[in-house]
């Protein structure tokens, strides 16, 4: 049975000394601690005599040790080799908590703080992206030279699940995007007798902006963070390291296969989403406003030029390559945590839907500088 923890003062001449004996452990303890940081936690220059204690673990050191409030001498401690080590391990730690306690900060402090950190947040993702862009660039020159170290089965595998799975899903979207258009354009141009320009409205809508549009946006949520979570999954199991170890570069095998697939893939999904685009907007034409299919294609053909069609599929190989490196960076940027692997995905997708809005705006720009 363990003996309870007590203690005893004696004076000695240099501001007591106090002797404690029995067991100074956590089943013994009890209120010991607390009564011997009441009775000589003031007092300066305490001597401790721990060589009647039988056994002390690092409860009972913590308790000896707050009850000199951080005073505690140890050439004044008088105990058996192993217990000295204990307390003195057990100190240098809750010196160390005391040193970690931040004092409050002012709400200016905090403000300051949170941008440096953005700053320098925007710093490091600069540099890492320099850094991606550099790697891919070597990956691409090191298959030129050599096609066979090409990996075509990963490139047909990611075109099919990042580019062709993705069909219904745009499809869809572009056709109702169309329709919505369409309804809206027919409601307000009514009220001034031009209805029959909702065709333009609805041709140039889908041909320029919307097919690229919804195109991006839906594999920015689709693709990208599956790319992040793929990689960033084989990152947390090691299995990158793994291929580094028996040679394999990750951007060989990982990287470019999908940045292929996206950039095979995106120019397709456009035009698919340009047709069903017309579709919705051709339907609601056809519904709402009397105007027939052969009259919907035939003033479409007549009066919005081919190069509209062009504008918008233009933009499919840079949102692509946008897509794609996001979401492989995030991946090979995930920890080793759960926590990190969730942040990343959702980094990924955030980022690339900001870059598509961004690009598209960048390239509406320049657009009209061309007067294309």
């Amino acid at each position: 049975m363990p003996s309870p923890a007590a203690f005893a003062a004696a004076p000695n001449g240099s501001g007591g000394q106090v002797s404690l004996s029995g067991d100074w452990t956590a089943a013994a303890l009890a209120d010991a601690g607390a009564r011997l940081k009441h009775d000589f936690g003031d007092t300066a220059g305490v001597a401790f005599d721990l060589s009647g204690v039988g056994r002390c673990d690092t409860a009972g050191a913590l308790a000896i040790v707050r009850a000199a409030k951080g005073r505690l001498d140890l050439s004044k401690l008088t105990a058996r080799e192993g217990v000295v080590r204990l307390i003195t391990l057990v100190a240098s730690a809750e010196a160390e908590d005391a040193d970690a306690v931040q004092p409050p900060r002012s709400p200016r402090d905090n403000a300051l703080e949170i941008v440096g950190r953005a700053v320098a947040g925007l710093g490091d993702e600069v540099w890492g992206t320099l850094a991606f862009i550099g790697r891919l660039t070597a990956a691409v020159l090191r298959v030129i030279a050599q096609p066979r170290r090409m990996r075509w089965t990963a490139c047909f595998s990611q075109v099919q699940r990042a580019g062709l799975d993705a069909i219904p899903i745009i499809a869809v979207t572009t056709f109702f995007i169309g329709a919505v258009v369409g309804l809206l354009g027919a409601n307000e141009l009514a009220q001034f007798g031009a209805q029959v320009f909702v065709v333009q409205l609805i041709g140039i809508a889908i041909l320029r902006e919307f097919n690229i549009i919804i195109t991006a946006v839906l594999l920015a949520g689709r693709s990208a963070s599956s790319f992040a979570a793929e990689i960033g999954a084989m990152k947390m199991n090691q299995e990158i390291d793994a291929m580094r170890v028996m040679g394999v570069d990750p951007f060989d095998a990982l990287v470019l296969p999908r940045f292929i697939a996206l950039l095979v893939t995106v120019p397709v999904l456009t035009f698919v989403a340009t047709i069903a685009g017309l579709l919705g907007g051709m339907i609601v034409c056809w519904t709402v406003l009397g105007l027939s299919p052969q009259f919907f294609f035939q003033r479409i053909s007549q009066t919005i030029p081919v190069a509209n069609l062009w504008v918008g599929l233009s933009k499919g190989p840079v949102m692509a390559l946008v897509i794609a490196g996001i979401g492989c960076r995030q991946g090979l940027e995930v920890g080793g945590d759960v926590e990190s692997l969730g942040q990343r995905v959702t980094s990924a997708v955030v980022q690339a839907i900001f870059s598509i809005i961004f690009i598209d705006a960048v390239f509406a720009m320049i657009y009209m500088e061309l007067g294309v």
